[in-house]
């Protein structure tokens, strides 16, 4: 950690390189996605069936999760309730008589012993599906909204405001990219963990933004560059080790928090890793380059002027 309070990281005068990084990564990912024919989303976008059975004698969720998979339901979403299960399916809508064949055959077959009653079954329409992704695009809106104002009023600046939203959707269209990439399913708890990383990625901006505020005051006679990569060194101590330990919290429950969670486990522990890296190489950067393509902008006017 002393080597770390130590650095002297010329982040500015790399910035073009580090730029480089995002571009590369987004042109795989957008390769991906075409090759993969988009994401998968799940039965809370495209619509499905909705089964509810109830079991006389408990059973565990992991075995109804095994029987349902093995009845050859790749796509389907389980929640338990004492000896009641409700499964919910992306399946043909003409196809609720072979479903419920299938489902049977395969809870006989496991749980022999275990007499089930089909309690209902019913269609989950698209309509449900466009709802909630209108929802999931206002929740995003709203929030890149509310986070440029409070930005630009705490640092009396519109431009970190934006800086700091360019940063917010870097992270988060790339963490989706990464879901596209290994195949995972886009449902509401993508939303909640995409949502999630927003906010970490606005704190360690938000952060940052602060210090090169306090130093802007402090070292008035220093120029932008001195200041910026001076804040950053001065801060790099604190993200890595408030990052780390979101990562390891991330990464224990990818491994051993169960498939529920799984997802969620997997956008943070990607969403973490890129968090820190647009608040350092990708928003402080970006305000720099505007500040002295600015200056230029108006040297030249100056000199036209005369």
């Amino acid at each position: 950690m002393q080597l770390i309070h130590d650095l002297d990281i010329d982040f500015v005068g790399n910035r073009r390189k580090f730029f480089l990084v995002p571009i590369i990564l987004f042109a795989c990912l957008i390769a991906a996605y075409i090759v993969k024919g988009g994401p998968n989303y799940s039965i809370d976008f495209t619509g499905g069936i909705m089964m509810q059975v109830s079991f006389e004698q408990p059973v565990e969720m992991q075995a109804v999760r095994k029987a349902v998979d093995g009845a050859g339901i790749n796509s389907f979403d389980l929640q338990k309730s004492d000896n009641m299960y409700i499964i919910r399916a992306k399946y043909d809508i003409g196809s609720q008589a072979k479903f419920e064949s299938d489902i049977n055959a395969a809870f006989k077959k496991d749980f022999a012993a275990n007499k089930m009653t089909i309690e209902k079954m019913e269609f989950v329409g698209p309509v449900v599906g466009e709802y909630l992704t209108k929802q999931a695009l206002y929740a995003f809106l709203f929030a890149f909204l509310g986070m440029i104002v409070y930005v630009a009023f705490r640092f009396k600046s519109t431009l970190w405001g934006v800086a700091s939203i360019i940063g917010i959707v870097h992270d988060v269209v790339l963490s989706f990219g990464f879901l596209v990439l290994v195949g995972k399913e886009v449902d509401i708890t993508v939303i909640a963990a995409l949502l999630t990383i927003a906010g970490y990625s606005i704190n360690d901006t938000i952060v940052l933004f602060d210090r090169m505020r306090e130093n802007l005051r402090i070292h008035i006679k220093d120029d932008f560059a001195t200041i910026i990569n001076r804040s950053i060194n001065s801060i790099l101590l604190r993200s890595v080790v408030t990052s780390v330990t979101v990562f390891i919290v991330a990464c224990a429950l990818f491994f051993w928090g169960g498939e529920v969670i799984h997802t969620f486990s997997y956008i943070m522990i990607i969403g973490t890793v890129l968090g820190v890296y647009s608040s350092i190489f990708i928003c402080v950067p970006l305000v720099y380059e505007y500040d002295i393509r600015k200056k230029a902008r108006l040297k030249l006017a100056a000199t036209n002027r005369k």
